[in-house]
């Protein structure tokens, strides 16, 4: 939700998710460099687009403007998100909801049993938003954010195709914004 200028009412954002492209790396970068101290390069962006037959790149836009995005692999029966960010002026409008929730309609896509990820030790809000995503912690990864020297903490998601899981990702994206699907 959003607040129109001299409404004291949110309006629904209209929220897109589809296929990242070359032309929104300009935005991509915009968000990796205010949200990572050591962000992906362009060239990587495109390496990771290029892998058309296991991975997955998502860009959710309000209007032309990108405001997060996220990438995940997949090789066997085990997907792994390898990165989400939101744009920090739109945080708190379930934007990160919106886009695991795509990524993980992906990985099912491409064959998943299970889903796995790292995150900061320190990041509780991404930590609290796996957790409604049925994610759990499964181990540490020591010094994994090498420019900080933060741990990792590695959560795991099991039987992504079950019809329980279904059931839980249709109640959680509920009240996400943009319900139409990837294009």
């Amino acid at each position: 939700m959003r607040r129109s200028p001299g409404s004291t009412v949110d309006e629904p954002i209209e929220l897109e998710v589809t296929r990242m492209r070359r032309r929104h790396l300009k935005g991509v970068m915009a968000i990796e460099r205010q949200v990572y101290p050591r962000p992906w390069s362009p060239n990587l962006f495109l390496s990771e687009m290029n892998e058309l037959r296991n991975r997955s790149y998502l860009v959710a836009r309000i209007g032309r403007d990108v405001v997060g995005y996220g990438g995940l692999m997949v090789y066997a029966e085990e997907g792994h998100v390898t990165t989400i960010a939101v744009d920090p002026a739109h945080h708190r409008h379930r934007i990160g909801t919106r886009l695991l929730y795509e990524l993980i309609r992906e990985a099912i896509r491409l064959g998943s049993q299970t889903v796995s990820l790292e995150v900061r030790v320190s990041n509780w809000g991404a930590q609290r938003l796996y957790t409604r995503f049925g994610f759990r912690p499964v181990g540490i990864r020591k010094n994994y954010y090498q420019e900080t020297n933060e741990d990792a903490l590695v959560m795991w998601v099991d039987d992504v195709r079950s019809d329980a899981y279904a059931e839980q990702l249709a109640d959680i994206i509920a009240g996400a914004p943009g319900g139409d699907p990837v294009e």
